[in-house]
């Protein structure tokens, strides 16, 4: 191995320094971070910590409201101008009934166009190497009804 690359590792295994400077600590540095912290300590103040904060008083009065409401609210069953005024704008049960029985049939119709296209085939094409076969035979000599007439036999591909 050459010197000079044997350098260049060293230097790379070397702890990088950084480019600032580290301070070095003096004797007067504790006494200056104690003093330092009392100050603050003294100047923070903390909430008082008990249940008469804002957001409990607000807890306890909605948890009374919801109580009292659930206490004395009108069942579903009782006729008030509530009920009656949400009826108004509810749509009745028969309708929603219908188109649910409208998009369950419609649903079924699509599963089953879904099989149909998913399970199609294309017909099979039966395609003869050698279609000249059907001209090779003499039509002569042969008993009657044991052959097929192709006279009208048009091979696709001929032009003629």
């Amino acid at each position: 191995m050459s010197l000079a690359r044997a350098g260049r590792i060293a230097r790379l295994n070397r702890p990088c320094r950084p480019h600032v400077a580290s301070r070095f600590s003096s004797s007067h540095a504790g006494e200056h971070d104690q003093h330092h912290h009392d100050a603050h300590a003294d100047a923070i103040a903390f909430p008082r910590e008990d249940f008469s904060a804002p957001i409990w008083r607000r807890f306890i009065l909605y948890s009374l409201l919801a109580v009292g409401f659930y206490k004395f609210a009108p069942s579903p069953k009782e006729d008030n101008p509530f009920s009656r005024f949400l009826d108004q704008y509810r749509t009745p049960q028969e309708v929603w009934a219908a188109v649910n029985l409208k998009h369950l049939e419609l649903s079924a119709q699509s599963q089953v166009d879904n099989l149909l296209v998913a399970e199609a085939k294309r017909p099979p094409v039966h395609r003869f190497r050698y279609p000249q076969a059907f001209e090779q035979y003499s039509p002569h000599l042969r008993p009657i009804g044991t052959t097929v007439d192709f006279g009208d036999l048009v091979i696709k591909g001929d032009k003629a």
